[in-house]
């Protein structure tokens, strides 16, 4: 006979795995809902959907960061989609996520390649590599020459990543009409920042573009920094999505502590969600645990939040496919902020947010 459970084992011993059973038809909504009874990353893939809908429903400014390739990995128009759903409001990214994304609204392709080739015979043919994936330079060529065109045209003064990317997708719009990360961010009015702009070919052709005029390609990264901070100080209540690590992870979490130095009611983001293959104990940002965040004040004590790990090319689509049909009506209600711009300025809700001053609400003094 098994020995009778104490209270304190009951209490652990609550809900039975559920083993997942291959059913047809099923949605991937289905799917999620079923591996919530599973264990390992599927569980945390599917506590991660039911975090963002948590977002959605929730008064929060949802910042969305992507690091490395994931566009020349084919998840640029899920990107845009979520944009055009409005289910986060504020993009940070690597260059080369923008980068790849304007590659294609041009027309161009990366194309399916393998990791077991001979990479002096690609360079050779002017091939790039990224893994599985090729691409051809020739075409990266053009790209940069047609981006550094653009920029020595534009007005000579100092540009935040946000100003000048929304430049660049509303000049990508006229000549494109192509759905896209950066022209979808430019029809809604929702900001890009780049705070790494230089290390990526982005940085390269505006290095061009100050090569043909030198008072071009000025783009003021600090001014990001303020801006990112000052919407934090206007809309204090936040979460953060991000894929992989890098520089974007770090902004968006940075930018709730720079605010908070302003304002010590800001207690970091609500919600935080992290699909990352990068581990926390060799010390890098990239891999640190959203735990480790909340000793630096990046998350609130009772943020809710789940780490999940794994390619975001496994588990972005299913996540975002499964979003959403399920969110479909929240997304539809939510009351999201309101974005435009004022000459230079971003405006949110009817407010200019500053990039050369912080918003102060308390004694602390710039």
């Amino acid at each position: 006979m098994t020995k009778q459970r104490s209270p304190a084992k009951e209490s652990f011993l609550q809900v039975p795995v559920c083993p997942i059973e291959v059913t047809t038809p099923q949605s991937t909504d289905d799917l999620l809902t079923r591996m919530e009874r599973i264990s390992f990353q599927g569980r945390n893939l599917a506590i991660a959907r039911r975090i963002w809908e948590r977002m959605i429903a929730d008064d929060v400014l949802i910042f969305f960061g992507m690091a490395g390739a994931l566009t020349a990995g084919g998840l640029r128009l899920a990107v845009a989609d979520l944009m055009h759903k409005r289910a986060f409001d504020c993009l940070i990214s690597t260059g080369a996520n923008l980068y790849h994304d304007l590659h294609e609204t041009r027309g161009r392709h990366h194309y399916l390649g393998s990791h077991k080739v001979n990479d002096v015979a690609l360079q050779a043919e002017n091939i790039d590599r990224v893994y599985d994936t090729y691409v051809d330079e020739d075409e990266f060529i053009d790209n940069d020459n047609w981006i550094a065109d653009f920029v020595s045209e534009l007005d000579p003064r100092p540009y935040t990543s946000r100003d000048f990317l929304h430049q660049l997708g509303g000049y990508l719009w006229k000549q494109t009409g192509t759905d896209g990360i950066l022209t979808a961010a430019y029809r809604h009015n929702l900001p890009i920042f780049c705070p790494a702009i230089a290390d990526s070919s982005l940085g390269m052709a505006l290095s061009q573009a100050r090569h043909i005029n030198q008072n071009t390609g000025q783009i003021d990264v600090i001014g990001d920094v303020i801006e990112s901070a000052n919407l934090i100080n206007q809309h204090p209540r936040t979460a953060s999505v991000v894929l992989g690590g890098g520089t974007p992870k770090n902004f968006i979490n940075q930018a709730s502590v720079q605010a908070a130095f302003y304002d010590p009611s800001i207690t970091g983001h609500q919600y935080a969600i992290q699909i990352v293959t990068d581990v926390p104990h060799f010390g890098g940002a990239s891999g640190s645990t959203l735990d480790e965040a909340q000793s630096w004040g990046k998350l609130s004590a009772d943020a809710g939040q789940v780490t999940v790990h794994a390619d975001a090319t496994l588990a972005f689509p299913l996540l975002t496919s499964a979003l959403f049909d399920s969110a479909a009506n929240a997304l539809k209600n939510r009351s999201s902020p309101k974005f435009s711009t004022d000459g230079q300025s971003l405006v949110m809700d009817g407010c200019h947010i500053p990039s050369v001053r912080f918003s102060t609400t308390n004694n602390r003094s710039p």
